[in-house]
């Protein structure tokens, strides 16, 4: 593959060139991606990486379709969407053929936060009202609009919440307010949105819209409990707003179109949705068996291949594992697998491919996952197998191993400062831990 830099290059070149606030993954030692192919992306030496993060490329990277239908129809036209051509119509028909009947009429963008930004505009002229419901740690996109109602933004940055955003809790039943042991999680988390609604209007304030993601991946991947939104639409078109889910990109030139196009064709000849359903309910069948055997797995969620794993340092208090969540994330790069984490406490590991994910891709990665949390446990002397039991005892050695590859891995230092203790036991070990693990 022919390059223009070397990676070097490329790298302060980015740095001169580039925006500061563009971050990159895997910042302390980032790798260059020169081509993708699929559910792979490899580096300028060659090296092959399975892609566990681009969800974007539903079909996966490159898939000769889509690349036959962009090349195509940039030979015949590309131009905006106010002249008259058949793809834009074409494309509108098939996407809602996918939808409730109701969802008939398509406004096409060029990214996410256009969608959501003109969102809130058809919103807000509605009915004239102006406030907005978001979720806790959500983000909704760059834009000055869309930072305002992102706490995952706002909150970052130490901006003032403006009046008009109202923030509701993240309906998460492992770690938010209500959890797996209550009778019913949904009304509880869908009341919280009813009493904002009722505080709001008591002020004098009207409620234009509540706005989710239908899976929340920045505050964690969250999966809602059924019913939760259902609930939710109810109190927010009673109060007379709109319910928006955030879950779209696509533009609407000719171009995108003809890609868009593809797109749909690719999940319906291949069977993504089926495969992603068959792929993701095996991959969520390997992890609940991680889960079994290792005890910094507090939590296994997830719908298909949109997967969350929730690591703890105590499985009793839930504390977030921060800085094992970076290690991790680490390691499996350096095994070529690519992950990345989030959540309010960056602890959980999200999994979300490209659609073509196979079966050997999710044993390649749980098997990779396995033997990192093994040399992880050690360190911090706990036996994997011990969770069965419900027995925590201590090691009495940490393999020389373990020490090595703990203290050569660098990145930024965690931000966490919940207890080091892990179930109240070897609580030394686990301190040093803290100190190896540069994340």
């Amino acid at each position: 593959m022919c390059e223009l830099y070397s990676k070097q290059e490329t790298l302060a070149l980015r740095r001169k060139h580039i925006g500061p606030s563009c971050k990159v993954f895997f910042a302390a030692d980032p790798i260059k991606i020169v081509r993708a192919q699929r559910q792979y992306m490899f580096d300028e030496k060659g090296g092959r990486y399975l892609d566990c993060i681009n969800n974007v490329a539903h079909v996966g990277h490159c898939h000769p379709e889509v690349v036959k239908a962009a090349m195509k129809q940039m030979e015949l036209l590309n131009t905006n969407s106010r002249f008259l051509h058949d793809s834009i119509v074409e494309y509108a028909k098939r996407l809602s053929a996918t939808l409730p009947e109701k969802l008939s009429v398509c406004y096409f963008t060029n990214s996410g936060s256009e969608a959501n930004d003109l969102a809130l505009r058809l919103a807000r002229q509605y009915r004239g009202y102006q406030d907005v419901i978001t979720l806790d740690h959500a983000y909704h996109g760059h834009l000055s609009s869309l930072i305002e109602i992102s706490p995952y933004k706002f909150r970052k940055d130490k901006d003032v919440k403006k009046e008009f955003v109202h923030v509701a809790p993240n309906p998460d039943t492992y770690r938010g307010k209500y959890r797996e042991d209550h009778a019913d999680p949904a009304t509880a988390y869908a009341d919280e949105v009813k009493k904002i609604i009722e505080e709001a209007h008591k002020s004098g304030r009207k409620i234009a819209a509540f706005i989710a993601e239908s899976m929340q991946s920045c505050g964690g991947q969250i999966i809602p409990p059924t019913g939760y939104f259902q609930k939710v639409a109810k109190y927010i078109h009673r109060a007379g707003g709109v319910f928006i889910a955030d879950e779209v990109q696509y533009g609407g030139n000719p171009v995108s179109c003809a890609v868009g196009l593809a797109v749909l064709d690719i999940i319906e000849n291949e069977d993504l949705q089926g495969n992603a359903t068959r792929v993701g309910n095996y991959l969520i069948e390997l992890l609940n068996k991680q889960k079994a055997k290792h005890t910094l797995i507090g939590d296994i969620r997830g719908v298909g291949l949109f997967i969350g794993i929730d690591l703890v340092k105590d499985q009793q208090k839930r504390t977030p594992a921060t800085a094992e969540a970076q290690h991790v994330i680490y390691k499996m790069k350096e095994k070529q697998v690519l992950l990345s984490a989030d959540g309010p406490h960056r602890n959980v590991l999200k999994i979300k491919p490209p659609m073509c994910f196979t079966e050997e891709d999710a044993e390649a990665m749980v098997g990779q996952l396995d033997e990192i949390l093994s040399v992880l446990e050690a360190a911090t002397g706990t036996k994997a197998e011990s969770v069965v039991s419900g027995n925590y005892p201590c090691r009495t050695k940490v393999p020389n191993e373990a020490h090595s590859e703990l203290l050569s891995d660098g990145s930024t230092d965690s931000k966490e400062n919940s207890s080091r203790k892990r179930n109240g036991l070897c609580t030394d070990k686990h301190s040093l831990l803290s100190k190896r693990l540069k994340t």
